[in-house]
């Protein structure tokens, strides 16, 4: 069995780690750093960007660019009022009632769950334990604050 990558997926940044000799081994990111901003932003160009590259370009990209959407976890639309006044970029009525993003990609509308932009962190923070470690990651643990409801959870 190969190393179980632990990860803390954050609001703000995400840090990954794994047993080593019984001792916990924080990894360093691609760019060499400890956290990894929970950042995606998608490019003028169709680029999806992760992490540090994302939070780079915030400010000339800001409506493609998401950032803290942990806090729309699992949640319906209609529960998150205020809080979509504080962010620049769109967040929308998903055909289900949950909260969506929506970004424009290559001139195009597209709409991702909190679920969809967390995959692409939880992807890169993956593939940089991979490169770190030299060998796959086939298990992971990743925590779950404890405010969070069944729904979230899931």
């Amino acid at each position: 069995m190969g190393k179980v990558l632990g990860i803390d997926l954050g609001t703000t940044n995400s840090c990954m780690a794994v047993m080593d000799g019984g001792e916990p081994l924080v990894l360093e990111n691609s760019e060499g750093r400890r956290t990894t901003p929970s950042v995606v932003a998608f490019a003028k160009n169709g680029e999806r960007l992760v992490g540090d590259a994302a939070k780079r370009q915030a400010v000339t990209n800001p409506q493609n660019t998401i950032f803290s959407v942990k806090r729309f976890m699992g949640r319906k639309f209609d529960e998150i009022g205020e809080e979509i006044k504080r962010i620049p970029y769109k967040v929308v009525k998903a055909s289900n009632g949950d909260a969506a993003v929506e970004v424009d990609v290559e001139g195009e509308t597209k709409q991702f769950s909190p679920p969809e932009i967390s995959a692409m962190i939880l992807g890169k923070l993956k593939a940089d334990a991979e490169t770190r470690l030299g060998e796959t990651i086939t298990e992971a643990v990743i925590t779950v604050p404890a405010y969070y409801n069944d729904t979230q959870r899931q």
